[in-house]
C-alpha cells in the first residue's frame, strides 16, 4: 500500500496554525484547490464535502479529533482522485529547538486505476500545493 508523507516548517506557533487548519471544515481557508466545504455532524463520523476549484467533489469521513495533540484523521468516502482506502492524518507539532512548528500531512491508499507511480504523485502534489499555500500564508 503506497504511503505519502510531506511536511512543512512555518515560523508560528503549533497553536496558531492549528487555528487556521484544525478544524475539519477549514480546508477552503488554506488550500487553493477548495473553494468550499460543507460539513455535516459534528466530532468524530462528520462528513465533510469538498467543492473543488474547477469542479468535482470529495467527500471525506473525520475518523479522530485531537484538539489538544493539533492532529486529525480522515478518511475519504467517495472522489474523482485515483485512490481507493485513502486514509490520512494532518498533524501540527511544534519544532524541537522551541522555535515555530511543522504541519506533516501523510496518507495510505491503493492506487485506483492508475499506477501506483502516478497515484503516489497526484496525492504528493495535492499536498505540495496546500503546504505551500501554508508557507505563503505564515511567511516561512
Amino acid at each position: 500500500m503506497p504511503k505519502v508523507s510531506m511536511s512543512v516548517p512555518l515560523p508560528a506557533s503549533a497553536e496558531q496554525v492549528w487555528q487556521l487548519i484544525g478544524h475539519f471544515n477549514a480546508l477552503p481557508d488554506w488550500h487553493p484547490a477548495i473553494e468550499k466545504s460543507e460539513v455535516k455532524g459534528k466530532g468524530k463520523g462528520s462528513v465533510r464535502t469538498l467543492k473543488l476549484v474547477g469542479g468535482g467533489t470529495i467527500e471525506e469521513k473525520l475518523e479522530q479529533l485531537d484538539d489538544s495533540g493539533h492532529a486529525y484523521s480522515y478518511r475519504i468516502v467517495s472522489s474523482p482522485l485515483p485512490v481507493a482506502n485513502y486514509s490520512a492524518t494532518i498533524r501540527v507539532h511544534p519544532n524541537p529547538d522551541g522555535e515555530g512548528c511543522t504541519v506533516e500531512w501523510s496518507s495510505d491508499f491503493e492506487a485506483a486505476g492508475v499506477p501506483q507511480s502516478d497515484a503516489m504523485a497526484t496525492m504528493q502534489g495535492i499536498y505540495q500545493s496546500g503546504l505551500e499555500n501554508l508557507r505563503k500564508m505564515f511567511g516561512g
